[in-house]
């Protein structure tokens, strides 16, 4: 990691995240969420309502401008709701482990941490309209075009890599706003997952629930 600018320099948090989130984080410490943080929220669900749409294999049943369409109307909503759950998760985690975080700053670390992720929006839209619905197929088939092919991993590697890359930034950050070695910060980060992942669970089992079997009579 670079060396960290003197305190004088002026503070670009969307430009510094990316390799000086410690310092961003404490500039941000005393700053209220803001339009940015939300809409940061916003763009990391319409990513990820991307991804869940290729996962599904959407392209095979649902046109490009569905697709696309769905993800700028949910994506946001479910994004900023993500942003409150984590929130919600790791303060109270934080504050269990003796950590001296406030609920702003914990959002701000998800917000923020997300820069790298938000970056791959661009490729996600780009790709979409080179390789049409064939973007959002788990498995291409095995006619298409060596050039869409290659496109399609890449993609998939650098979406890989920026997840991974948002994924520390998390991590560094809770470490600098809870006050915890990076070593500790990461165990509870990784205990947050797993918590998040159950509450999704639940509210899809919920949902579920509720929508009942649409054949039942």
């Amino acid at each position: 990691m670079p060396e960290e600018s003197p305190p004088t320099t002026p503070i670009r948090p969307l430009h510094d995240v990316w390799l000086r989130p410690r310092r961003v984080f404490r500039d941000l410490a005393d700053k209220p969420i803001g339009a940015v943080d939300y809409l940061l929220g916003a763009a990391q669900g319409m990513v990820s309502w991307l991804f869940l749409s290729r996962e599904q294999g959407a392209g095979t049943t649902t046109g490009l401008a569905e697709i696309l369409g769905t993800a700028l109307l949910v994506g946001p909503f479910a994004g900023i709701a993500g942003l409150f759950l984590m929130t919600a998760i790791y303060s109270r985690l934080g504050r269990r482990a003796g950590g001296t975080s406030t609920r702003n700053q914990v959002f701000h670390v998800f917000a923020y941490s997300g820069v790298p992720l938000v970056a791959s929006l661009a490729i996600w839209v780009v790709t979409a309209l080179l390789a049409g619905e064939t973007a959002f197929v788990k498995t291409p088939r095995a006619d298409t075009e060596p050039f869409i092919a290659w496109l399609l991993q890449g993609q998939l590697i650098a979406h890989g890599l920026l997840i991974a890359w948002s994924y520390l930034l998390q991590v560094m950050g809770f470490s600098e706003v809870e006050g915890f070695a990076a070593g500790r910060a990461f165990k509870i980060w990784v205990l947050g997952q797993v918590l998040i992942a159950l509450a999704l669970f639940v509210l899809g089992v919920i949902v579920l629930s509720f929508g009942g079997d649409p054949n039942a009579h």
